[in-house]
């Protein structure tokens, strides 16, 4: 199985150890996206027929009967994890598919072509309120260039149908605020609104003639390339447009429909709206994003407007869909981005070649609170907009989209979800590691010439190195224990400690007689740990040992006698001491399930295995070569039995472990 989810090739997707797809694969969850889209309380808005005629002369009408729609935060956040800024498209396993000027004239019915919406920003709400509205917010309801929701819908949301027309269009004026603010425009300050929008509202008769589908589609991509960044956790724009657009494309998490949708609206998006049935129940984000990564083609519709009726389609918007396909800049104030429908030919009903590079663009941050017209900071941009008739992509008949798809696997992320959980390729890892471990350690070194036993040491010096790095602490490998894991021993455990009568608590770590699935691979092969033991002292001393083990002429009654004289003397010693003092912060315990193995006819790799537990963590300690029953064992018989095993929880220091290793060693 191919484990590598892309990009082979880097030259499209250039900044993907940014995108959040590299955290997800990391194992690093976001969770679901904040998504702030503020439609909940438009229905509050009472406009008389007055303000109804100003809002269709401005070119709202159509936007205005767009109902709140129910979020799926979970969708978004999936198709967020495959939305790619270096393309503007999102990334499937059928190949790019993107939101374009068609969806948003046939969804929203905003107008796509016209004058970009661009103007002055400003640092203050003050002065542009009170000569648009007829008053001014106080400190409380502004912020900057920005202006509360709520205020615009305290004081301006209800307007007499006997009131003159300079009132009933400054109410209007409020409303198209409001409308754009907690829609196409909604930011991820929550209930805020810049008031650069406002003087494009002066003239309603003048306001028709922006852009401003196109300027929806410019926030949207731009508030989709923010999201998708591994550090967010918000998500603004048009949402509605998002999910009802994958509605429409995608057969994931469609709602089925409680209506006939023969007769259709438009438009397009009220076939979602009201309520819709279909399980709903555990979808959640890691729900979609298995079934984005395993989207076939037959889960995609490409031209899903075709079967509805067109005759519902208003001829001004009709008559513009053409720039659906123009390769253009859209523009929305200080936002630039690129639309690219090159990428996307299906979605036209044509055939997708292998499309041309996207040029790299910076996207820079002009800010709201400027002050200034942004038109002549972005005279690049505009004059692209202005061109947008002449960049009309066509198809191409004799393309063949098995070279496009070849080159699409290479360029692309292929899945973001890994087939299999990290901790799960985490832990199958260390359990081969360590396998990997105990068979060199325990591998017979015996008739070996040099060639060979450096190989096994290299073998072994290679899996403790994985090990060590992995759990963050020296290794010695041991047998995989055959007993079973998981299993948390019964009753209330009892352990009286030197010096006090407490009583363990029944939650404590300790409790667990065995380690658990997930923490196999801290606790096989774990080492003494003593206020952070360096791995150098430890490799030295275990050096030393194997060395004397090794040499022909050595006498075992000497390490017998060693541990019977000194060690057993200083381990008591040091027990007693730390007991006295830290009764409740560390363990010294003789694990019984690792006893000393017999040593009966065996010359060659057994150990007398002594499990001394510090900080939770296990070592194993091994005396082998020639160490046969009596003298194996004789040094935890000298050790009493009895006064170890009730010691619990004390911790060994540096000092003191190297002290009675050195005596070892001495003697």
């Amino acid at each position: 199985m191919d484990t590598n989810p892309g990009p082979i090739d880097g030259c499209v997707l250039y900044d993907q150890d940014k995108h959040v797809s590299s955290a997800v694969w990391d194992g690093q969850e976001r969770g679901v996206l904040r998504c702030h889209e503020h439609t909940s309380k438009l229905g509050e808005w009472k406009l008389s027929p007055k303000q109804i005629e100003l809002v269709e002369k401005a070119g709202f009408g159509y936007l205005r009967k767009i109902p709140a729609i129910s979020l799926d935060n979970p969708l978004i956040s999936a198709l967020v994890e495959r939305w790619r800024k270096e393309t503007n498209t999102f990334h499937l396993s059928v190949g790019e598919m993107t939101v374009t000027l068609q969806d948003v004239a046939l969804l929203l019915g905003l107008a796509i072509d016209g004058k970009p919406v661009i103007g002055i920003t400003h640092t203050s709400c003050a002065s542009v309120c009170q000569r648009l509205l007829g008053k001014s917010p106080d400190s409380n309801y502004a912020s900057g260039g920005m202006v509360k929701l709520s205020w615009l819908k305290e004081f301006f949301s209800h307007c007499s149908e006997d009131a003159p027309i300079e009132e009933v269009e400054r109410c209007t004026r409020a409303y198209l605020l409001y409308l754009v603010g907690s829609t196409i425009f909604s930011t991820t300050t929550g209930n805020k609104v810049p008031v650069m929008y406002l003087p494009l509202f002066a003239n309603f008769e003048e306001a028709v003639e922006f852009a401003w589908g196109a300027a929806a589609l410019a926030f949207l991509y731009r508030a989709l390339g923010n999201a998708c960044v591994k550090s967010q956790s918000t998500i603004c724009g048009c949402l509605t447009l998002l999910q009802c657009w994958s509605y429409f494309h995608l057969n994931v998490g469609r709602p089925k429909l409680n209506r006939d949708p023969i007769h259709d609206h438009f438009p397009f998006v009220l076939r979602w709206k009201g309520k819709q049935s279909g399980p709903t129940t555990n979808r959640d984000v890691v729900f979609y994003r298995k079934a984005l990564d395993s989207l076939k083609p037959t889960d995609v519709e490409w031209l899903p407007y075709k079967i509805m009726d067109s005759t519902v389609i208003p001829k001004d918007i009709k008559n513009t869909l053409i720039l659906g396909r123009s390769k253009t800049m859209l523009i929305c104030f200080d936002k630039a981005e690129r639309h690219l429908p090159d990428r996307c030919l299906r979605q036209y009903g044509m055939l997708q070649p292998i499309p041309e590079d996207v040029e790299r663009w910076l996207r820079k941050s002009r800010g709201v609170d400027g002050g200034v017209d942004l038109s002549g900071k972005m005279e690049l941009e505009l004059n692209e907009w202005m061109d947008r008739q002449l960049h009309i992509v066509d198809g191409d008949d004799g393309v063949e989209e098995g070279g496009y798809m070849q080159w699409y696997w290479k360029i692309t992320r292929k899945v973001v979800g890994r087939p299999i959980s990290l901790s799960s390729e985490f832990q199958r890892t260390i359990s081969g590691l360590r396998e990997i471990s105990y068979l060199a350690d325990s591998f017979s070194t015996k008739g070996l010439d040099g060639q060979q036993f450096e190989s096994i040491s290299r073998i072994r010096f290679i899996a403790q190195d994985c090990l060590r790095d992995q759990i963050e602490s020296p290794v010695t490998p041991s047998a995989p224990p055959q007993i079973e894991l998981g299993k948390r021993s019964r009753g209330k455990e009892r352990v009286r400690r030197k010096g006090n009568g407490k009583r363990r608590r029944k939650d404590e770590p300790m409790e667990y007689q065995e380690a658990s699935e997930d923490d196999q691979p801290q606790l096989y092969g774990a080492v003494i740990v003593a206020d952070q033991l360096h791995l150098d002292q430890a490799d030295g001393e275990v050096g030393q040992l194997q060395s004397c083990l090794a040499d022909d002429n050595f006498d075992p009654q000497h390490l017998s006698h060693a541990a019977d004289e000194d060690y057993s003397e200083e381990l008591q010693n040091m027990v007693n001491q730390e007991d006295d003092a830290k009764p409740s912060t560390a363990t010294e315990d003789i694990n019984e399930s690792q006893p000393c193995k017999d040593a009966n006819n065996e010359n060659d790799s057994q150990s007398c295995h002594v499990t001394i537990e510090v900080n939770n963590r296990k070592i194993y300690g091994e005396a082998s070569k020639g160490v046969d029953d009596s003298q194996s064992c004789e040094p935890t018989n000298e050790v009493n039995d009895s006064q170890i095993c009730q010691e619990k929880r004390s911790d060994v220091h540096d000092s003191q472990l190297l002290d009675a290793s050195a005596k070892v060693n001495a003697s």
